[in-house]
């Protein structure tokens, strides 16, 4: 399923983690995916509220939980830059949706890194 919403399609997920040789692209390209099918699921189910919306949004979390090993497998890992990057992209996913008042926090209440 294609992505609608323009934001979306058009936003460059995990920009600053592709600009740094610490991080695999290999890598970043299963979390931007991870990204993506979020605003495709966001797209399909159509979230009411927040609690949906953070339900989406914390199983997407776990799939980067799982994507941790991947990382340290390539001498990486989820560290400060990479949490923030990864915690700012789900906000932005969350306004980009209508959801302006969503906790960042909340969004990513599942993570282990």
């Amino acid at each position: 399923m294609p992505i609608s919403n323009e934001r979306v399609s058009t936003h460059p997920f995990l920009r600053g983690l592709y600009e740094d040789d610490y991080y695999p692209d290999d890598v970043l390209d299963r979390g931007r995916a991870i990204l993506l099918a979020l605003c495709e699921r966001i797209e399909r189910e159509r979230p009411a509220d927040l609690a949906a919306l953070y339900a989406l949004t914390q199983a997407a979390t776990e799939e980067f939980n799982d994507l941790e090993a991947a990382f340290e497998a390539a001498g990486s890992e989820i560290e400060t830059v990479a949490r923030e990057e990864i915690a700012e992209d789900f906000g932005f996913v969350a306004r980009a949706y209508g959801f302006p008042d969503a906790d960042v926090e909340e969004l990513i209440a599942t993570r282990e890194w």
